[in-house]
């Protein structure tokens, strides 16, 4: 049976974790009244297709950013060239960057960016394959600054692996921000 998280699930039942926290996102963004954009990039649209897999998703999910290169995070996401050139496309700044530029980009009052190293190849000793960043911008006020949270995860197995494990963070930490940041 071929596995797909670390948890030993098999592969359907890290789907059915995958929907189950999407539906679960999308009730906690309806409830407050909020919009979702996504910025990925090792993830390829991954999350995106996940929350607007779910029934009723237009009315809180705005738009998704697939911006696998770097010039894609640049000129869709307003990547600072410096950061990518400084810190790598895989790295905290990168992720905190892609998550504010997905909110001033779109309509939304969250957002969920996701950067990382799925393999097999590109990985290196201080950044191995497996390495993910993410990082979360909440904004209810337009005219006030985010507020941003990121994170760096490392996980272990294929490159599908590392793809359904970053789906899933990216879905659980948003799913918990969306109940305690109804304020923001």
């Amino acid at each position: 049976m071929k596995m797909n998280d670390l948890s030993g699930q098999p592969a359907h039942d890290a789907g059915a974790r995958i929907e189950r926290l999407a539906s679960e996102l999308g009730r906690g963004l309806a409830a407050n009244t909020m919009m979702l954009a996504t910025a990925e990039s090792c993830t390829a649209g991954g999350v995106a297709y996940a929350v607007t897999m779910q029934p009723g998703s237009s009315a809180w999910f705005d738009r998704g950013f697939v911006t696998y290169s770097n010039e894609a995070k640049m000129q869709l996401l307003g990547v600072s060239a410096a950061y990518l050139r400084d810190f790598g496309a895989v790295s905290e700044p990168v992720a905190r960057q892609m998550a504010i530029g997905a909110l001033t980009h779109s309509a939304a009052q969250i957002a969920v960016a996701i950067t990382g190293i799925a393999g097999p190849d590109g990985g290196t000793a201080e950044k191995p394959v497996g390495t993910v960043c993410f990082g979360w911008a909440i904004r209810r006020d337009p005219n006030a600054a985010p507020w941003v949270q990121t994170a760096t995860r490392h996980f272990e197995g294929n490159r599908a692996a590392v793809r359904t494990q970053s789906i899933l963070t990216a879905l659980e930490e948003t799913v918990s921000l969306v109940r305690q940041r109804r304020d923001v």
